[in-house]
């Protein structure tokens, strides 16, 4: 009897599934896409380009001042500079205030003194500031600013001689052991506002322009469509560093300054605080507009039209012209 109910059981099971389920069809299965978000990645804050390693964002603001003359030539790392500035001291003649935060170049130079514009320059920045050296009244001036300094008697293996050039001309800093000896504030903050992917340069087309320097320094900067970049040339040569690169940022800022002391004496600096008159060349454009810094040497530069706007950038390296108030720009159209 038992064996006779279990039978009956499992007929039942069985009968069941083929009398409920007789012409089951299987759905068909949907496979629903899935798109993946694009990846965010973080932007470099000197450069405004996209940082895919976030190496800039864990790296200070690093200042080295390099020397701007034909006894100069060819100079080291400065196209991996993120910012150049470049301004007259003493003698009328020009010099370089480099600043590194994206890349660490491990030759930039020749490295020389410094000047007491440049405590106006880094201040906001803060980070590392190499240089070789400098007179009492330049040193005591870069000495209030808040960053680490570094000169060549400090600096051990960060700095060294190339003896087969004539010195002062053939002192080089290496920015990774510079980058090493650490600074504040990490990352550095934004010196620019820079135009969203899309978005194009507004202004007159330019096609070349001369910022005049005192004596044989002027530079002419000339649009170059193909690398969308601004060619530089000084000395009546192509601007050309020791690896071959033609240097040719993506922005050049001109910013009309009053130089107190005056133009090439000993102590003069250019007077970074209060406001001006600025041209921006960027995108193959111009923008007329004005410069304006609060009372604290730790504000940013702004830099807006005449409406109030900001001005943006193209993102990519910007040099930094200061250039004499009252000196009149060479633009071809």
């Amino acid at each position: 009897m038992r064996k006779y109910l279990i039978l009956l059981a499992v007929l039942v099971v069985i009968g069941v599934g083929v009398v409920v389920f007789p012409h089951a069809k299987s759905k068909p299965t949907v496979t629903t896409p899935t798109t993946k978000p694009a990846p965010h990645y973080p932007t470099a804050p000197l450069t405004g380009l996209v940082d895919r390693s976030g190496t800039a964002l864990k790296r200070p603001a690093l200042t080295i001042k390099v020397e701007d003359t034909p006894e100069a030539l060819p100079q080291w790392g400065i196209d991996q500079a993120d910012v150049v500035y470049e301004e007259i001291v003493n003698g009328g003649i020009t010099r370089l205030a480099a600043i590194f935060n994206s890349e660490a170049p491990a030759k930039v130079g020749p490295v020389r003194s410094v000047r007491p514009t440049d405590t106006q320059v880094v201040w906001p920045l803060g980070g590392i500031f190499a240089y070789s050296g400098g007179a009492a009244y330049a040193v005591d001036s870069i000495s209030t600013a808040p960053v680490k300094l570094v000169d060549e008697d400090s600096a051990g293996t960060a700095m060294f001689r190339n003896y087969s050039l004539q010195s002062p001309h053939n002192l080089f800093a290496v920015a990774p052991l510079l980058f090493a000896l650490k600074g504040t504030p990490t990352p550095p903050p934004a010196l620019f506002s820079y135009r969203k992917s899309g978005q194009k340069p507004v202004g007159p087309k330019v096609s070349s322009f001369i910022v005049p320097f005192p004596s044989m320094y002027p530079v002419t900067w000339t649009w170059n469509p193909t690398t969308t970049s601004w060619d530089r040339t000084i000395f009546a040569q192509a601007d050309v560093t020791g690896t071959g690169a033609r240097e040719s940022p993506k922005n050049v800022v001109v910013m009309f300054v009053t130089y107190v002391n005056g133009i090439g004496t000993e102590n003069s600096y250019a007077n970074l605080q209060g406001s001006g008159q600025v041209a921006i060349f960027s995108g193959g454009r111009e923008v007329r507009g004005t410069w304006s810094r609060g009372p604290s040497k730790a504000d940013i530069i702004q830099y807006k039209t005449a409406t109030g706007a900001a001005i943006t950038l193209t993102p990519g390296q910007t040099w930094v012209e200061l250039l004499d108030t009252g000196t009149t720009l060479t633009v071809t159209r």
